[in-house]
């Protein structure tokens, strides 16, 4: 009986020796004050104690956690996306979006709200990490809507710039386009709608079908969007650039990364295959890809990751 308590103990320091092995990093909950609200983020630390190049990762559209999920889907894409790379001796940080820190009672800071809001505290990340003095060298990668947001925060702050299946066309493009694949017979209106919007003016009377996408209390938000083009804003980076898309991104297309590449003087293009809009690997059809939104486990492809790594050791 003793030999075997003996046993079963030895397997579990081995067990718990190879998970330390493992994890080759320290995880803390760091929260930055900005003019708007608290970031609440996580930085993952690589033990090794040279300087550390740092990726600040920030997230997509909608109330989008630092995990890359929300409240419908969870899919853990930027989860492990800082994991793999701190794997790799790189010091990442990701953040929730602000607004999921607000209360039910922040009705006039929802309200408030604005594409600028976003780009301001995306440059308090950047500001608090680059006066600390720490990391040899300081990345910005945005996904998605986060592309964007980090194109115009990294300008004159970040040492270099990663876009994750970013736009390369303005908004009010991909929204009459999405709507057309969608519902054609709401193309026109949405034309409308949106021609309004860009020129600062609020629409009152819409089909209600559109509700969901123009609803009154988004319509300034859309508005604030609606003024930046990306690939203006990537043309007046002068640091280093990796422009990234999948090819079975159903909400980003191909075509937006060859455009952002070709705006960005100093950047390099890398179109991944099977690689969808959260950097899981399809191999399948729609349902394959649409399935992937909600799978938690499905792990992030290592082409991305070993993508990544090459642009930052160059």
């Amino acid at each position: 009986m003793i030999k075997n308590n003996v046993i079963l103990l030895f397997l579990i320091l081995i067990s718990s020796l190879s998970f330390a092995q493992d994890k080759n990093y320290t995880e803390t909950e760091l929260n930055i004050l900005t003019n708007s609200a608290t970031i609440n983020g996580t930085l993952l630390l690589p033990n090794s104690k040279n300087k550390k190049a740092l990726i600040i990762l920030i997230p997509g559209s909608g109330p989008t956690d630092r995990n890359g999920n929300n409240s419908v889907m969870k899919n853990n894409s930027l989860k492990f996306l800082a994991e793999e790379l701190t794997k790799e001796n790189i010091a990442t940080y990701r953040y929730d979006k602000s607004v999921l820190s607000f209360t039910k009672g922040d009705k006039e800071k929802i309200d408030s709200l604005s594409f600028e809001t976003f780009i301001e505290e995306a440059k308090s990340v950047i500001d608090y990490f680059k006066n600390s003095n720490t990391y040899a060298k300081i990345i910005v990668a945005g996904h998605s809507q986060g592309s964007l947001v980090g194109m115009v925060a990294s300008k004159n702050k970040a040492d270099a710039f990663i876009s994750l299946e970013g736009a390369g066309r303005p908004l009010d493009e991909i929204l009459v386009e999405q709507i057309e694949l969608q519902a054609p017979y709401l193309k026109e209106e949405t034309q409308k709608i949106v021609t309004e919007l860009k020129k600062g003016n609020t629409v009152e009377k819409f089909n209600p079908m559109l509700t969901s996408l123009f609803n009154k209390q988004v319509q300034p938000f859309l508005i604030s969007w609606l003024q930046y083009h990306p690939q203006k804003e990537i043309e007046k980076l002068t640091i280093p650039t990796l422009i990234i898309n999948g090819s079975k991104d159903i909400q980003v297309k191909n075509i937006d990364a060859e455009l952002l590449h070709k705006a960005a003087k100093n950047s390099e293009l890398h179109l991944i295959d099977n690689m969808n809009h959260l950097f899981k690997e399809i191999k399948g059809d729609i349902n394959e890809n649409m399935l992937s939104y909600s799978n938690p486990e499905l792990p992030v492809m290592k082409k991305l990751i070993d993508t990544i790594l090459i642009f930052i050791k160059k």
